[in-house]
């Protein structure tokens, strides 16, 4: 089964996602994304034990600082779901690029090009 999900979204793979850092995500959105999200595992089911826990703990963090510096912390999500759900990894990526077109584009771009 070929996945079909919009051209917008870049994939970047990691070992686990207890590898992706605060200072990624934010320098995603400095560098002009109007938004990122990150796929783990199944809470519960990850190979490296923890990865995918520490890793919503720094989403949640990095969707605080958003909010403090006046952004929607909404551009910023994390997702769980097992490598078997790539149908649901579709869903997602579309789920994401609607919510982000709602919201419009990243105030970061409207500052860099001034």
């Amino acid at each position: 089964m070929r996945l079909s999900y919009p051209p917008a979204v870049k994939v970047i793979q990691v070992p686990c996602t207890g590898r992706v850092d605060i200072i990624h995500l934010l320098n995603a959105i400095e560098d002009g994304a109007d938004g990122v999200y990150v796929a783990g595992c199944l809470e519960g089911e990850c190979h490296y034990k923890t990865g995918n826990l520490r890793t919503r703990k720094k989403v949640e963090y990095v969707k605080r600082i958003l909010k403090e510096i006046g952004m929607e912390p909404e551009r910023v999500e994390m997702y769980n779901l097992s490598a078997a759900q790539g149908a649901r990894f579709a869903e997602i990526a579309t789920e994401m690029t609607d919510r982000i077109k709602e919201l419009g584009p990243s105030p970061v771009k409207a500052c860099k090009a001034a």
